[in-house]
């Protein structure tokens, strides 16, 4: 199962986001996502959970639980679809000549 992690704090490491996983299931991955520009979290991120059933119980448990002075936001992760998109959403590279 894979689920969605947000709120996370900044000063949080994956080490630590797995570690409070793992009370309630094997964990085969997780991740923070980090800004290309900053190289600094975004604050949120993915946790994979080996069992569904393990997913579901750490959700119910985490879903806005104290993480580091913060409250969590734990969902099932929706998978990505194609109309998603990166960027300005419209397409438009935002280079020199770009029009806002």
């Amino acid at each position: 199962m894979n689920i969605y992690v947000a709120n996370i704090p900044f000063t949080s490491s994956v080490a630590d986001l797995k570690e409070r996983f793992e009370q309630f299931g094997t964990v085969t991955s997780a991740k923070i996502v980090i800004d290309k520009l900053t190289n600094r979290s975004r604050g949120f991120g993915f946790v994979e959970m080996a069992d569904n059933s393990a997913g579901r119980e750490a959700i119910n448990n985490l879903n806005g639980s104290d993480f580091e002075g913060k409250s969590l936001v734990v969902n099932e992760a929706r998978p990505k679809t194609d109309t998603q998109t990166g960027g300005y959403g419209n397409g438009s590279r935002g280079g020199f000549n770009s029009r806002w």
